[in-house]
């Protein structure tokens, strides 16, 4: 972790002395802010990750896989049950697992590769308590027809959709990838991943603002938003986050902002606290 600076440790201060408003806060109404372990906490070990959400009022996380925290699918009954217990006694809840598992390849041979590790990641959140896994689809490949490709993502959804309700897991399809992250590619793969344990995870790209803009764009999978959606930092010009909040209140989302901040900082908990600020002043 960071190391700690006379600033941090006033700052930590204050907000332990500040924890119960603190908590109160992050769980007030029905939007909620947590973190992604990309970038940020990827060098945490799972205490650590645990304490900076505690201590920065990020209430809520999603593990990223490949990274420190060591959460993977090979983890014994005894260290899942030990990860289970390790949130049962934070504040801090398991949102779910960030996976890199895709379904778009012409290889028929990885798609059937992928569907079985985001089998494994389901299997895990249910042992660690968990509530979701994230996959997401990575491109259009240019020399296999669209519908083709379309068609095949929406197939593999579906499996995984049966399978996380069999689980107690929602699979949440992050709006990601060279044109799959445009807005009408994931409607039409929603329309053919069409299980009901399949949603989306909205992801805040700039491909959100194209063709007709952010609230048509919003429009078009409204209906099949999940309980999940990634933020970067929110005092980065360029993205409309007032709008968007506004969009989400609509709809009345009940579900979790999960920051996935990427610029530099000197001290990552005093700047997790800060966007949950942010976060507040936004959605009030």
């Amino acid at each position: 972790m960071d190391r700690l600076t006379r600033r941090s440790f006033l700052g930590y201060g204050g907000m332990l002395a500040a924890a119960p408003g603190l908590l109160d806060a992050a769980r007030s109404g029905n939007m909620k802010f947590g973190l992604v372990t990309y970038q940020w906490a990827r060098d945490m070990d799972l205490g650590t990750v645990i304490a900076a959400c505690e201590k920065s009022g990020l209430l809520g996380v999603e593990l990223r896989t490949g990274q420190a925290h060591g959460v993977e699918p090979g983890l014994s009954k005894s260290q899942r049950e030990e990860v289970r217990r390790r949130f049962a006694d934070s504040p801090v809840e398991l949102v779910g697992y960030g996976s890199n598992c895709d379904f778009h390849h012409a290889d028929a041979a990885l798609v059937r590769k992928n569907i079985g590790l985001a089998k494994q990641y389901v299997l895990l959140m249910q042992d660690c308590g968990g509530h979701g896994v994230k996959v997401k689809p990575n491109a259009l490949p240019p020399d296999v027809p669209r519908e083709k490709t379309i068609e095949q993502i929406g197939r593999a959804l579906n499996e995984l959709g049966a399978f996380g309700a069999d689980h107690g897991q929602k699979i949440r399809l992050e709006v990601h990838g060279r044109e799959t992250c445009e807005l009408p590619a994931i409607r039409s793969i929603c329309e053919v991943a069409d299980h009901h344990n399949v949603c989306v995870c909205w992801n805040c790209n700039n491909e959100d603002l194209k063709g007709a803009g952010l609230e048509t764009n919003f429009a078009m999978v409204q209906s099949r938003i999940g309980d999940t959606a990634h933020v970067r930092e929110l005092d980065i010009p360029g993205y409309p986050y007032s709008r968007l909040f506004r969009l989400f209140t609509g709809i009345g989302y009940r579900g979790w902002f999960l920051l996935e901040a990427e610029k530099k900082v000197s001290d990552r908990i005093l700047a997790m606290a800060d966007q949950r600020r942010l976060f507040q002043d936004l959605i009030h």
